[in-house]
């Protein structure tokens, strides 16, 4: 049994591979052939899926190497941070086959169909159903509507989660699917924020087909497998979306910085979502109220909340530098985000006054204030709900008993819904 390389042979290889393989005059596709081809796209995946089999700690060593050398990384987003990951742990191999490596290339895009009108924060109680297809060669046949849907208008697979067996208690009736979106049978609609964004989107499928083979998990096991997907978005929801630089010179970075563009797009106001806690201090001084008691204390309690959550986040990374999967961690990360951006607005409607409703080019801070009052009520609901993140923190981390549940164990069909009423 050989021992795993230490961070400067591994920092060594891939800085000498970079040399010797990095061309930005390649296509994007194709330099992200040679990248997975070579392992160090995924450098603590399995070796078969594009990976090197690394500890999940190098693998930061090597994201900084390909930053070093500035050169083009993975595409970011639902496919790499949800997608391949679940299908790599939860299979089939036949998904593994047919997905993981174009994901990693970015040859493929994603979303997720999770969310539904009747079923946000109790996902187990979704109603979209998915049948056997009689004409389908066992594939199935899926109808329903799924909600807060980002890029649906453009991915080419979608993450679902549908209902099988309705006289299965609710969390045992679900089955998790890879559904092609561009077909017959699936609409996607914009929704309007009342931010002025459309970021997210509505999904209606009537009839829609779903190729055989196109299970993740086992069928009725879906649940499961939407946990591990669930964990990872978590991590997702309180990330900042980057700059999008905009380089001239080589064709792969020209492509990158296009795709990256499009995919960054939706998120422009997810700093505002977040509070833009970066902002009190220099608010505050600009405004001329820094030297007002309750504003100082305001001022102060976001920036404490601020480095708290990042201390919890670097504990979370050394927690998935020594090989641990998502765990409750994320959402003790996901509510103090919730935390953060509360407080942050509270300060920044202090500081600014009823001036901060304004909206336009003229209004202070040029309507960024506005936008943090009309957006940070969505963190405490995007990727889950603040109540459900103390849920999952009570029952995993403080040991506290589950949730009576009531129904937990009742035929889906037997449960009374709001639609029922």
């Amino acid at each position: 049994m050989t021992s795993a390389p230490d961070a400067g042979e591994v920092r060594a290889e891939v800085r000498g591979w970079l040399a010797a393989n990095w061309d930005p005059a390649l296509s994007l596709r194709e330099w992200r052939e040679r990248l997975a081809d070579s392992g160090w796209a995924c450098p603590s995946w399995p070796r078969e899926w594009c990976g090197r089999d690394l500890p999940a700690g190098l693998a930061a060593v090597v994201a900084e190497e390909i930053s070093r050398a500035g050169a083009v990384s993975t595409p970011d987003g639902v496919g790499m941070q949800m997608a391949a990951p679940t299908i790599l742990e939860h299979g089939p191999e036949e998904l593994r086959r047919k997905f993981i490596r174009p994901t990693v290339t970015g040859e493929i895009t994603w979303c997720q169909l999770f969310s539904e009108p009747g079923a946000g924060s109790d996902l187990a109680g979704l109603t979209t159903r998915a049948t056997r297809d009689a004409e389908g060669a066992g594939g199935w046949v899926v109808s329903g509507q799924k909600v807060w849907n980002t890029s649906a208008h453009h991915a080419d697979f979608a993450l679902l989660l549908a209902r099988t067996d309705f006289g299965a208690p609710k969390h045992r009736g679900i089955t998790y699917f890879v559904l092609p979106m561009h077909q017959p049978g699936v609409e996607v609609r914009p929704l309007r924020q009342m931010n002025g964004y459309a970021s997210f989107n509505e999904v209606f499928m009537e009839q829609a087909r779903i190729p055989a083979g196109h299970v993740i998990g086992e069928v009725g096991g879906g649940w499961k497998a939407g946990l591990t997907t669930l964990a990872h978005e978590r991590r997702l929801a309180t990330r900042r979306p980057p700059a999008v630089a905009q380089p001239t010179d080589g064709l792969a970075l020209r492509e990158a910085a296009a795709e990256a563009a499009e995919a960054y797009a939706p998120y422009v106001w997810y700093p505002q979502r977040a509070g833009r806690p970066d902002l009190v201090a220099e608010r505050a001084v600009e405004a001329g109220t820094a030297a007002d008691p309750l504003i100082r204390q305001e001022v102060v309690k976001v920036i404490s909340l601020a480095w708290t959550a990042r201390w919890t986040a670097q504990r979370a990374a050394v927690a998935r530098a020594a090989g641990r999967p998502p765990g409750p961690e994320g959402s003790l990360g996901k509510l103090a985000s919730s935390n953060i951006a509360r407080a942050a607005a509270r300060a920044h409607a202090l500081i600014t006054g009823p001036a901060g409703l304004l909206a336009g080019p003229d209004s202070p801070h040029h309507g960024i204030i506005s936008e943090i009052m009309l957006s940070v009520p969505a963190v405490s609901i995007a990727g889950g709900t603040d109540q459900i993140q103390r849920t999952i923190i009570g029952e995993r981390i403080l040991g506290f008993p589950r949730d009576p549940g009531p129904d937990r164990d009742t035929p889906f069909r037997d449960i009374p819904r709001a639609t029922d009423r």
